[in-house]
């Protein structure tokens, strides 16, 4: 049996790939509201019920982040998106 029929009939994998696909979507919609300095610095996290997580990079993105949360969240609402509240929650850079 091929592995794409196989994913295709595994409950949890499509699970997972629901919320990757919201949590896309999210980050779609509130992108253009991101200033490009700040963008590279932010990826999209998990989507929790009514809530998505916003993953930066360190305290000061979060911080410029917090003061954008009302465009933000507006622009998940206009997109009619799941997720009503952003999380921001600063991620330490992995160790190499």
């Amino acid at each position: 049996m091929p592995l794409g029929q196989v994913l295709a009939h595994c409950e949890p994998l499509l699970r997972l790939q629901q919320r990757l696909a919201e949590a896309n979507a999210h980050m779609d919609a509130v992108r253009p509201f991101l200033p490009p300095a700040l963008s590279k610095h932010v990826r999209s996290g998990p989507t929790e019920g009514e809530g998505w997580t916003l993953l930066v990079s360190n305290p000061a993105v979060a911080a410029k982040l917090r003061q954008l949360l009302p465009r933000l969240e507006a622009a998940l609402r206009q997109k009619g998106c799941a997720a009503r509240q952003i999380r921001i929650r600063v991620q330490s850079p992995s160790p190499t």
